[in-house]
């Protein structure tokens, strides 16, 4: 089972959150599906990549499922902004792509969300609100606060959802971000995918503040540190920093301690931690595992759950077969998108 969520930078309480995150079986099922399906495309799209047909840099979402389909809950599809890393196909999935399209795109071909010609780390997708994967650590933030200030300046009650690592969380110009951003009072919810490692190296090791929702105090922003293991946790502790920035409270941050399974990149061999650590969070912390013994207590049975799994194992089937069916780009896409009229 998870850990109890870490307490909130509001409030002194030391054990948990003063509620108790409950959900229906309907909802828990739901998520369940949203996670089973991100876990299931993640590992497909490994094998493809060991195949090589995913090329360039791949970096996989496993074991970070909760946080996505979590924050998912509080976003207006379309009409809210989000913006993420270069480990983006889980939001993606989560924000309510096609995964046909995010296949696709991520082995390069015409039938992708863009064409065939992001890949995997520079994904984008108008419909769901979705402005992409970027592969400059910490870009996104500053382009992040610019979707909030856009927002807010067309007085359109969106808010930008800025996923970012805790890696990212040392760059300048995220703080650059945060004070434009409270200085403004934009409606942003910068959210720190804590995984503990960054690229390889342990947050201990290189940062000085290892409180990561703390980084914004110095702008007078607050913060939230979250058991991202546990989507309940990150459902109501996003729908609180979202209601916040709707009624004009201005930004917010969301440390989101979470944990990746695999390496940095499939290309990371992950030497920097042992093995037994990476299985005693599998055994003790699994999110998904974690959401099962939340629908068992919610009366939900076996045949539910398997009936759930055998959906997704279809729907990433298909995926695959459409993204190996589909064309390569032709050549004459080098030269479109490449400016947009006003």
């Amino acid at each position: 089972m998870a850990k109890a969520p870490a307490k909130s930078a509001q409030t002194t309480t030391p054990d948990k959150l003063p509620n108790t995150p409950t959900a229906s079986k309907e909802d828990l099922l739901r998520f369940y599906r949203e996670m089973v399906l991100i876990r299931r495309f993640e590992e497909r799209a490994g094998q493809l990549y060991g195949m090589g047909l995913i090329g360039g840099f791949c970096h996989l979402y496993i074991g970070q499922e909760a946080v996505a389909v979590g924050v998912q809950e509080s976003v207006k599809q379309g009409h809210d902004k989000i913006i993420t890393g270069y480990r983006d196909h889980g939001h993606m999935l989560a924000a309510g792509m096609d995964p046909k399209e995010v296949m696709a795109e991520l082995t390069g071909r015409s039938g992708g969300s863009s064409k065939g010609k992001g890949g995997s780390m520079h994904m984008f997708d108008v419909p769901t609100g979705f402005y992409g994967g970027h592969g400059i650590v910490g870009a996104q933030v500053a382009l992040g606060t610019g979707l909030a200030f856009a927002g807010k300046y067309r007085g359109d009650d969106s808010v930008a959802f800025v996923y970012f690592g805790d890696g990212a969380s040392n760059q300048g110009q995220v703080y650059e971000s945060f004070n434009m951003a409270q200085l403004w009072k934009l409606p942003a919810i910068y959210i720190i995918e804590n995984n503990q490692y960054a690229m390889g190296t342990s947050i201990e090791r290189s940062s000085s503040t290892t409180e990561l929702y703390q980084r914004g105090a110095s702008f007078g922003i607050p913060g939230e540190q979250v058991d991202g293991m546990d989507v309940l946790a990150v459902r109501d502790a996003t729908a609180r920093a979202v209601k916040r920035a709707r009624e004009g409270g201005g930004p917010f941050i969301l440390e989101v301690k979470t944990y990746r399974y695999r390496g940095h990149s499939m290309s990371d061999p992950a030497k920097y931690r042992t093995k037994e650590e990476v299985d005693e969070v599998k055994k003790t912390r699994d999110p998904i595992d974690h959401l099962k013994t939340l629908l068992s207590a919610a009366n939900a049975t076996e045949d539910e759950l398997k009936a759930i799994d055998t959906e997704i194992k279809a729907i990433v089937a298909e995926a695959v077969q459409f993204a190996q069916e589909s064309p390569e780009p032709d050549p004459s896409e080098l030269y479109t998108d490449v400016y947009v009229e006003a």
